[in-house]
């Protein structure tokens, strides 16, 4: 593995993204529209429902697309015959997707950046925790939605394939998370099959930090999100191929 290689794939990707505003539109704005359309719903209700439902979804909607946007780019490189082309020079697989993390990590931070700007500074989302931590918590998930992107990939051979890839990757997360029923009170079963999927510990952070705001127990939970987005980036490289057949 080279750093200079690795930053030249990251300088790359963005370059690409920078020239496709459509994309680049879906990785800034679309967050922020969501979560607004969110507050929108909840304008009117009783209960605070916002404060209860807008931390998950501020973690659930970078995840998302973060997953959509980078397992399409990837494929998209590999089908085209470009991820070839580049292993052909002095360039592993790790290199490429260390590349490809470092590139959408730094989009991540942005678009976390800019929802949690918008969820506390506009729509005046209550946070007992630091600000700043829920942007890391927003981060951390967004990176892990690039990471489980990259890792999907290597097993599509469309990009309408990456796409039907979300309903067995993201759907049972979305399900699961506690953010509609708390785990506790879930069947043993799916508590335990919750326990082991890394969106419920995401959104444990961000309950956390409007809740009691334990911020060691938020760390705890982002180190494990974090965890979960180191092993699907050693998984893609080991199931990276060169091209799609």
């Amino acid at each position: 593995m080279s750093p200079r290689i690795t930053l030249a794939v990251a300088g790359r990707v963005l370059t690409q993204i920078r020239r496709d505003h459509r994309t680049l539109a879906m990785l800034l704005v679309v967050p922020c529209v969501l979560i607004t359309l969110l507050w929108w719903m909840f304008l009117d209700l009783p209960g605070g429902l916002f404060d209860r439902f807008g931390p998950g979804l501020l973690a659930m909607f970078p995840f998302i697309v973060m997953f959509l946007v980078t397992s399409v780019t990837t494929l998209r490189e590999r089908s085209s015959g470009t991820l070839e082309r580049l292993l052909t020079m002095p360039m592993g697989k790790l290199d490429f997707l260390l590349g490809y993390a470092l590139a959408f990590g730094l989009l991540a931070a942005v678009q976390s950046v800019l929802a949690v700007a918008v969820s506390v500074g506009l729509l005046g989302l209550d946070v007992q925790g630091p600000v700043w931590l829920l942007g890391v918590v927003a981060v951390a998930d967004a990176v892990l939605g690039a990471a489980l992107g990259l890792l999907v990939s290597a097993f599509a051979t469309t990009e309408f394939q990456a796409v039907q890839f979300m309903p067995a990757f993201v759907l049972p997360q979305i399900l699961l998370c506690g953010l509609f029923v708390p785990r506790e009170a879930m069947p043993a079963v799916l508590e335990a099959v919750s326990n082991l999927l890394p969106m419920s510990y995401a959104i444990d952070a961000m309950q956390e930090l409007v809740g009691a705001a334990d911020t060691a127990e938020v760390w705890r939970n982002v180190l494990v999100v974090a965890g979960f987005a180191v092993g699907a980036l050693a998984l893609g490289a080991a199931t990276l191929r060169r091209r799609t057949p």
